[in-house]
């Protein structure tokens, strides 16, 4: 069944000056979301329809052998309290201030490490984003921020609530979804058809990270950006021991069934993927 997205009033909240005066990066803008009930997760329609959409654009049927989809929610309404989460994912920038006050080690992997994961995408791959003497790559300031783990996420937050005084964490899964979808149901932030140029995927995108926010036309009815494609995310909710939920996607896909916002799955909490950020939640 066909669904369409309600008109939400979207609301963003900036939070600044917020951060320590000589920070490198402000504040994350935040974007607040209702309380109320939401439409959470898929129904066989639709991941039916995400399986198509994979199989058309890989020449194959991968992710249906597999079943990708399988262990999404049944479609039904979950509630929330009121929050406000990220606008975006965080940035290189702002991670960058994080790093510089705290001396945190920087975003990077090594060889064998990478190896370990047993991850398709060579080592060199990583290269581009890792950083180098404590600085993000030249000119992806506005990137967001990769080779990040779950305990490097958290302790961002942490810090970033030291410099606030107030907390910020990571969204659990509902929340995260709520912000991305809306309270309807639709597919995709933007609605129910796939569309190619409304999110960086592999499909029209560089095959890389690009700024934050370059994809209005991908905005959920809340307004958030980046939540379809971009880089998978972090979310509070556990998927097993030392494992969490990514949600979203990623520039590595296309298709795109994997970057909607019913997608899930686990990825253990250490590893450094060049294909997973995060977005925060203030309380």
């Amino acid at each position: 069944m066909k669904r369409t997205v309600a008109t939400l009033r979207i609301v963003i909240v900036t939070v600044a000056p917020l951060l320590a005066a000589d920070a490198a990066a402000p504040a994350p803008e935040l974007v607040a979301i209702p309380a109320g009930a939401f439409v959470a997760g898929s129904d066989d329609a639709e991941r039916e329809a995400a399986y198509r959409l994979d199989e058309a654009a890989y020449g194959h049927g991968a992710t249906r052998q597999q079943r990708w989809y399988a262990g999404e929610r049944r479609p039904g309404t979950l509630s929330t309290a009121a929050y406000a989460i990220t606008r975006t994912p965080i940035t290189n920038a702002q991670y960058a201030a994080f790093v510089a006050a705290t001396g945190h080690p920087a975003p990077d992997v090594d060889a064998a490490t990478w190896r370990s994961y047993r991850l398709r995408h060579p080592y060199s791959a990583t290269r581009r984003y890792a950083w180098a003497d404590g600085r993000p790559p030249t000119g992806r300031g506005e990137h967001p921020v990769v080779l990040v783990s779950h305990h490097d996420a958290r302790a961002y937050a942490a810090w970033l609530g030291d410099e606030t005084g107030r907390r910020w964490r990571l969204p659990t899964e509902a929340e995260w979804e709520k912000a991305a979808r809306g309270t309807e149901g639709g597919r995709f932030p933007w609605g129910d058809e796939f569309d190619p140029a409304r999110l960086n995927s592999h499909d029209a995108g560089p095959f890389a990270t690009t700024p934050v926010g370059a994809y209005p036309a991908g905005a959920s009815p809340f307004g958030l950006l980046d939540a379809a494609g971009q880089v998978f995310e972090w979310t509070a909710t556990a998927a097993g021991p030392e494992r969490y939920i990514v949600k979203g996607g990623s520039w590595d896909d296309k298709g795109c069934g994997v970057c909607r916002p019913a997608a899930r799955h686990g990825r253990p909490a250490a590893i450094k993927h060049i294909l997973i950020g995060f977005r925060l939640v203030a309380d």
